[in-house]
């Protein structure tokens, strides 16, 4: 398959996580190591830190951009200088972690939120531009592809603990930690960026499972639309504001919103798992190396 671009940075959260959380210490960090993660895994049942039976959205993706899968988990590579500038060069690297938040005080001490992975890509630059030159580096950046998906951990946190809290400060919270983010690697060198918007946050097992009738909490969900509304948004400013930045944001909400409600007609006969790779992730996955851009 040709490569359609030099490397893939990957930012967010569980949805993406490769197995940074693997390397983090504490009994309350979520990982992926239980036998079913990983039961379906290509070449062999294995847990590989993915919150997954098998493959992600980020190894999908990988794979239309003419790579093998998501690159590999930052912490993995991180004693190994060497290994991890290779991967920087060659593949990429997933800062994504899983519980972190656009906030750094999303599940606290559980995680690696999305200002310190951002911090992580600063450093992974400085050992590329000591090997390669500031020039070259800066080139390989440009080409590159930098895959987000984050915001669902900071939802949810503030509706278990606010339920009636000042929603606007924290729609305000987040697209300024969001566009921070943005900006930050935009100023690095980063040009290509794969978005994906928050789904239905009410509709996950969790939330579900809080319903005699096991209804979806459509206050959740409503929370998860305003947020991407203001995403939307902010993605199209940036895209004005900053020379160069080119940008595809996929619509995980409505996808979620369509199979959910005809699971059948999308190639699903039973509502899969949150975080399965199912059909909504494979339309994702489509969009996002189709050169279309959604909502933008």
């Amino acid at each position: 398959m040709v490569r359609l671009v030099p490397a893939m940075y990957v930012f967010g959260d569980s949805t993406l996580d490769v197995g940074n959380n693997n390397y983090l210490p504490g009994p309350n960090v979520p990982r992926a190591n239980t036998p079913l993660n990983g039961v379906d895994f290509p070449g062999g049942a294995r847990a590989t830190g993915r919150f997954s039976n098998g493959y992600h959205v980020a190894d999908f993706i990988a794979m239309k951009l003419g790579l093998k899968e998501s690159p590999p988990a930052y912490l993995s590579l991180a004693p190994l200088p060497t290994a991890l500038l290779l991967s920087a060069l060659a593949t990429g690297v997933s800062y994504a972690s899983a519980g972190a938040g656009i906030l750094d005080s999303t599940n606290a001490g559980n995680n690696i939120p999305l200002s310190k992975q951002v911090r992580y890509m600063e450093s992974t630059k400085a050992a590329m531009e000591a090997r390669v030159g500031k020039a070259a580096a800066r080139v390989l950046l440009s080409r590159s592809f930098f895959h987000f998906s984050v915001g669902s951990n900071d939802i949810s946190v503030f509706a278990a603990a606010q339920p009636t809290g000042d929603v606007a400060a924290l729609y305000a919270s987040l697209i300024s930690g969001y566009s921070a983010a943005i900006t930050d690697l935009y100023g690095l060198g980063a040009r290509k960026f794969g978005i994906i918007n928050v789904g239905l946050l009410g509709c996950v097992p969790a939330a579900r499972a809080l319903s005699a009738t096991g209804a979806c909490n459509d206050g959740l969900n409503q929370l998860s639309a305003g947020f991407n509304d203001k995403l939307r948004s902010l993605m199209a400013g940036l895209a004005a504001r900053l020379p160069g930045l080119d940008y595809s944001l996929a619509d995980n909400y409505n996808l979620s919103q369509v199979t959910f409600a005809n699971p059948a007609a999308s190639g699903t006969y039973s509502v899969p798992y949150f975080f399965s790779m199912d059909t909504d992730e494979y339309l994702i996955c489509k969009y996002l190396t189709s050169g279309r851009k959604l909502n933008s």
